[in-house]
């Protein structure tokens, strides 16, 4: 439980201080799109967390921009990122999810 509220909390704050990053009107989203996207982000974090580990979430970055989440971030396994990227394409309201991760070097 309290890995979920950590993970919570961190992909709000990481949403709310890519808030001001926005600078042509495609790119720019209500603030209902905007709320709906960090709830989203919290949600998928969560999941990673609770599906594969603590460990996964804290080095899976994820962002979320009108529905489309963004897995970045270097990972230890392959398996790790594979079920990262499920557990991400599992939270209702996710329309796609990029797959940026990257394998640690030995």
């Amino acid at each position: 439980m309290r890995t979920a509220i950590t993970a919570i909390s961190i992909a709000l704050a990481a949403a709310l201080g890519a808030a001001g990053c926005a600078s042509e009107p495609k790119n720019q989203r209500s603030a209902g799109q905007f709320t709906d996207d960090a709830a989203l982000t919290a949600k998928v974090k969560t999941a990673i967390a609770t599906d594969v580990g603590a460990r996964a979430a804290a080095a899976v970055n994820v962002e979320t921009f009108k529905g489309v989440v963004q897995l970045s971030g270097f990972i230890d396994s392959k398996d790790m990122g594979e079920r990262a990227v499920a557990a991400a394409r599992k939270v209702q309201g996710v329309q796609n999810v990029k797959n940026d991760l990257r394998l640690k070097s030995s």
